[in-house]
């Protein structure tokens, strides 16, 4: 048997319902260039990855490897494994709030590594609120070249 569902009751449910599905949407591409950095946010990713060539993608980051994320806007992060090597990561979709940098950020990780299409979300470090879910994309190294202490 079906039960029906009350008008009221459905307008209620579309109305909670949708800052979840919004939260979920992707805003755009998400991929290098695609939403407008601020000149702060342009001056991190440039700082980070001055002097350094990009390589090729990696599906998988072994969690070891680095030793600092840095939130560069709310469709970038940068992982720091040294001063010689940053992983770039331009998530498949914007994570809204990501930028502000204030929230935690709690990565759901299956065995030793982080990789492309895991989820991670927002928590308010003050309320504890969940807040959007997002998702990485792949990992695109940047190194300096060999022989360039600089």
């Amino acid at each position: 048997m079906m039960a029906k569902l009350n008008p009221v009751h459905g307008i209620a449910l579309a109305i909670l319902a949708a800052p979840l599905v919004a939260g979920c949407a992707p805003a755009g591409d998400a991929g290098p260039g695609a939403a407008a950095l601020t000149p702060k946010q342009a001056e991190t990713l440039d700082k980070q990855l001055a002097g350094k060539v990009p390589g090729k993608p990696e599906k998988c980051l072994p969690s070891f490897r680095t030793t600092d994320t840095i939130r560069v806007s709310d469709n970038i992060l940068l992982y720091r494994a040294s001063g010689n090597l940053v992983y770039r990561n331009d998530l498949k979709g914007s994570c809204p709030g990501l930028a502000r940098d204030s929230d935690i950020m709690v990565i759901r990780q299956f065995g030793s590594s982080t990789c492309s299409g895991d989820f991670f979300h927002l928590v308010d470090r003050s309320s504890g609120i969940r807040g959007p879910t997002c998702v990485l994309g792949e990992f695109v190294p940047y190194r300096k070249p060999a022989g360039d202490e600089g």
